[in-house]
């Protein structure tokens, strides 16, 4: 196996020869920036909702159906909070940005708790392609719009009680009067208004450009196979269809990738924290 430092001054070379650099980010880096998804704050912050529900983490717990929609918010309510409000931008994040901002960047993720935005990087260079927590939509999705939860949150947190919440500061829909819901993909209603097209658009033009030439880094960070279509898999197609394009995957759990593009794929095991920033090391 190549050693740790020949594999961060062979990807800090890359990167600093890129023509652009595409950042693919998963679940796993806001895991390690700190979003403590089943862990010690997780078990803390929710104790109550596992106690009663056995949630074993933050994710499966959105999945649950609860008998009423007061239950429902009063815990998407603090799950919005403790992961999209609450939180500051965490230090990877900023370093993340660090490592890139004076070259030609583009994001795509699928983590909805609007970190890429709080550390600074350029909300035209962003496409959250499974929505953001901050945010919430008709549940049935009658129209195509998305509106601020900020204050919805806010006032749930603050009159929830065992668990629930009054019906009062349940949010409706203000064209169907049906239900609202927090505007991340998990079935078929999810909307994609002007902003989440606009962002799309930019890109697969961004994509197109070096899908067959041009010095590209794809610097892919915790994507997992939960949703490999989104990220993992056009990151391996563009390594494979460009010659001169090299995937820089971060991952500790499934580092390796089709045995086509070994060649061109520089993959890191080690703390994402560590490697970050010794990439950003002159």
């Amino acid at each position: 196996m190549i050693s740790f430092s020949e594999r961060i001054l062979t990807a800090r070379r890359r990167i600093d020869e890129a023509d652009a650099i595409v950042i693919g980010a998963g679940a796993g880096l806001s895991a390690a920036a700190g979003l403590d998804y089943s862990g010690p704050k997780f078990r803390k912050e929710f104790a109550d909702y596992i106690d009663k529900y056995g949630f074993p983490d933050l994710y499966s717990s959105s999945f649950y159906d609860f008998p009423t929609e007061e239950e429902r918010w009063a815990r998407w309510a603090r799950h919005i909070d403790y992961a999209r409000f609450r939180p500051d931008a965490f230090p990877l994040y900023r370093d993340l940005l660090e490592l890139v901002k004076d070259k030609n960047y583009f994001v795509i993720t699928t983590n909805v708790d609007g970190q890429f935005r709080k550390a600074g990087f350029s909300p035209e260079k962003i496409f959250e392609v499974q929505g953001d927590y901050g945010l919430m939509q008709c549940a049935v999705g009658c129209h195509n719009k998305v509106y601020s939860d900020k204050s919805t949150v806010e006032d749930i947190l603050e009159h929830s009680h065992d668990l629930t919440v009054d019906p009062a500061y349940i949010p409706v829909c203000p064209v169907c009067g049906g239900n609202m819901d927090v505007h991340v993909r998990k079935n078929q209603y999810f909307v994609q208004d002007d902003e989440w097209n606009r962002s799309a658009m930019h890109y697969e033009s961004f994509m197109s450009r070096y899908a067959g030439k041009g010095r590209v880094v794809l610097l892919e960070l915790g994507v997992g196979f939960n949703t490999p279509a989104i990220i993992r898999y056009p990151f391996e197609q563009v390594t494979f269809s460009n010659p001169s394009a090299t995937l820089i995957r971060l991952n500790s759990e499934y580092p390796s990738g089709p045995k086509e593009t070994v060649a061109r794929t520089i993959s890191f095991t080690e703390n994402m924290d560590e490697v970050i920033n010794k990439l950003k090391e002159k």
